[in-house]
């Protein structure tokens, strides 16, 4: 069947002319979405140069680099080392590149008369990194929401002072990682936008996290301690850190007036620190415009403390690169340069959570997590909104737990911006990611295949995918794993697109196991199931609690936030749940998991003998790594994130229900991470 030219040129886009929805069928994407998107990407005509921009070889079988055109050219190579290579080449026939190419990011030109191409020629490993550890021993650790920490001297807010106090807490029990939400850049100067998946930047850090009360500046700022001791200070102090929900604007108030008394401390010295200078000249301008946005973000705030993004900014603001943004960083350099400094200290203090973690022994010490993009009006697509399509936002197509689809508010990559640019925003994004870290969730990894793009203002059902150089973009995962000795972990959850799960496993990327999604036909999988190259937790973020999920607390507050459209849905989801437990039950039994609840019915509410059975189940799994949420210790039922609401409930906020100094002592718990450790070495 002839294709038309409208299938076809959506087709040469990346779109694809139809899905396959989770029941198994076939649904064709309508032409008005191929000419939407069509129109959004806006693909350049042109005449094609004689080699592609950039080209990824991997192994014995990468293609042949092989010039189009006519005639002959000169073709000359410089490696990554240093090494330079040259020779000529008629057009059809393969370039004959040196053999034993090393690993890494070499520059190749090709040169008729006095025209010159350039193709960045990249050359990874099969592989992503794994810990020699992890070749064939079981290890565990924690899995935390940084903001949700609470203790004697945070600020209202989990910081990196307590992340430093749970890497070592967590080691003293036998546990090897942290795992952590994004800790990617939000909106220091808005404080409630809150979600760490609808990032400013992927770049840079969050700088809320900082702890204030390790920064010398401010122990050494007269001022700032006079305001720290203020009665009116100590008392929001208190406010803060009593409440039990992180209070954003509170905490952002009380920072970033702390941190502004420290810089006047600091900035004499600015010029004269070395590793502040250095940090910034490797941050370069993006680093130099992600401070800008903050700046004028902050400036704007104190007139329209409503208005949100870039987008409602005055028409010569709307990109880092007009003449009016360009003059007023020339006339703010000390609060751009203030700004940047936030962001050495939050990367000084997290290097120090890490440097603790490889002092301990820890194989894999903390993990980050990279989400699938930024929001909108951020100050990544402010400062370059050329590789992001910004009348387009991802999410996913219909399904029955989402009838008209998702659309998650995030602009897509321009697969073809980034191959053009030799794919330096993918590898600038994984640098920045794997810094001063074992490994890197990826979040939805399945976006390295596809992505579902909706057109900006229509539904989730008005959308289609739009494919990634996913084999490109693997390679060079694989490369940057290996070079920061950074394994990766992919979140592959929900619908799987089968062409990708064999490619993550020969990428060496550990795929994500939830015990709560592990069962087919009413029984769950037995420990044995679950692969070696993989990471095993009873929940996530998005989930319920252990504690909520056997109480079908989950449910309760489902209906209580009107999630269910009609009491016999609620009906079906409590039998849908008792026949899970009952299940769940079996398991552990048939597991040896369970040999303390033969007496137990899956009618009884949770109790200690039932968290300490799942948690061993979950130990004793094939998975070399185990993540396991404090809240799980602790018996808590409030999630952190009920997916679906915005205003309903408040997401990314519900702290840990025991400070830090106290968690440990518990021996409820000291029992429960004894039973981990024996479940994980296998006794």
């Amino acid at each position: 069947m002839a294709v038309n030219k409208l299938d076809q040129a959506a087709q040469e886009a990346g779109i694809a002319l139809s899905f396959l929805s989770n029941k198994g069928v076939s649904e064709s994407i309508s032409d008005e979405t191929k000419r939407a998107l069509l129109a959004i990407m806006d693909t350049p005509a042109g005449k094609a140069p004689p080699l592609p921009p950039v080209q990824v070889l991997r192994g014995e079988d990468a293609p042949p680099l092989v010039p189009q055109g006519s005639g002959s050219y000169r073709w000359t190579l410089e490696t990554e080392q240093g090494e330079s290579f040259s020779g000529s080449v008629k057009c059809g026939e393969p370039i004959a590149l040196p053999a034993g190419l090393a690993e890494g990011y070499h520059q190749l030109a090709l040169h008729k008369g006095q025209q010159r191409w350039q193709t960045r020629v990249i050359v990874a490993p099969a592989r992503c990194y794994l810990p020699p550890q992890l070749e064939k021993e079981k290890r565990w650790g924690a899995l935390v929401q940084l903001y949700t920490l609470r203790s004697q001297h945070n600020w209202g807010i989990g910081d990196f002072g307590d992340l430093l106090q749970m890497v070592e807490h967590v080691a003293a029990q036998g546990g090897d990682f942290v795992g952590l939400n994004p800790l990617h850049a939000l909106y220091p100067a808005q404080p409630w936008h809150t979600s760490p998946y609808s990032p400013s930047s992927r770049r840079w850090l969050n700088v809320l996290y900082i702890d204030v009360s390790q920064v010398a500046a401010f122990q050494q700022s007269e001022a700032g301690q006079s305001w720290w001791q203020s009665a009116p200070v100590r008392r929001a102090l208190k406010q803060a850190r009593a409440s039990d929900w992180v209070d954003y604007p509170a905490v952002a108030e009380l920072k970033l007036t702390a941190l502004r008394f420290a810089w006047q401390a600091f900035q004499p010295a600015a010029e004269k620190t070395p590793a502040f200078q250095q940090f910034l000249a490797e941050g370069g301008e993006h680093l130099r415009y992600q401070a800008a946005f903050d700046a004028i973000l902050a400036e704007r705030s104190q007139q329209r403390s409503d208005e949100w993004g870039w987008e409602k900014w005055p028409e010569g603001w709307r990109n880092a690169h007009q003449p009016e943004v360009q003059q007023w960083c020339a006339q703010h350099e000390a609060e751009i340069q203030f700004w940047s400094w936030l962001q050495w200290l939050a990367q000084q203090q997290f290097s120090a959570c890490w440097q603790r973690s490889q002092q301990l022994g820890m194989a894999v010490g903390l993990y980050r997590d990279l989400a699938v993009g930024v929001a909108q009006h951020s100050a990544e697509t402010w400062q370059d909104p050329q590789l992001y399509k910004l009348k387009a936002s991802v999410g996913a197509p219909p399904d029955p737990l989402g009838p008209l689809g998702q659309n998650w508010g995030l602009p897509p990559l321009d697969p073809h911006v980034m191959r053009e640019r030799g794919y330096q925003p993918f590898i600038d994004l994984l640098r920045a990611n794997m810094r001063d870290c074992g490994a890197l969730r990826i979040d939805h990894v399945m976006s390295l295949l596809r992505l579902w793009w909706i057109p900006y203002g229509e539904g989730a059902d008005k959308g289609a995918y739009v494919s990634y150089p996913v084999h490109d973009l693997l390679a060079i995962l694989a490369l940057e794993s290996q070079r920061q000795r950074c394994m990766v972990i992919g979140e592959d959850l929900g619908t799987v697109p089968q062409e990708i799960v064999g490619l993550l496993r020969d990428h060496g990327i550990f795929s994500w196991k939830v015990l709560f999604f592990e069962q087919q036909d009413n029984r769950y999988r037995l420990p044995e199931a679950y692969p070696h190259q993989s990471i095993a937790s009873a929940s996530t973020h998005d989930l319920p609690t252990m504690t909520a999920f056997w109480n079908e607390d989950d449910l309760a507050l489902r209906q209580q936030l009107g999630q269910f459209d009609k009491r016999s849905m609620l009906n079906a989801a409590r039998k849908q749940r008792a026949r899970e437990r009952a299940a769940l039950l079996e398991a552990m039994k048939q597991a040896g998991s369970g040999r303390s609840l033969r007496a137990v019915s899956a009618d009884q509410a949770m109790t200690p003998a039932i968290s300490q059975a799942i948690h061993h189940f979950l130990a004793s799994t094939g998975s070399a790594l185990l993540g396991l949420q404090p809240e799980d210790w602790l018996g808590m039922e409030k999630p952190v994130n009920v997916p679906g609401t915005v205003d309903e409930y408040p997401n990314w906020r519900r702290k840990i229900r025991v400070p830090l100094e106290k968690m440990f002592t518990y021996k409820k718990v000291q029992a429960l991470l004894k039973v981990v450790n024996e479940g994980r070495q296998g006794r």
